[in-house]
């Protein structure tokens, strides 16, 4: 008669390998460059009010 001390133990397994942690973050926390007027082909950042005269749409009329 065997005892339950002498039944085959089942070998214990590794511990898993750690997960990489998924980090999170807002991306609209940082600015893209085309967000800014370098990033469109502005050369300068300051407009005159002849470039805003001729980025009117066409639905705004002439004046």
């Amino acid at each position: 008669m065997t005892s339950p001390d002498d039944a085959p133990q089942p070998e214990p397994r590794p511990a898993p390998a750690a997960r990489p942690r998924l980090v999170f973050t807002d991306p609209f926390d940082q600015q893209t460059s085309d967000d800014t007027d370098r990033g469109w082909g502005d050369a300068s950042g300051e407009r005159g009010l002849d470039w805003y005269r001729s980025q009117r749409p066409p639905h705004h009329g002439e004046k």
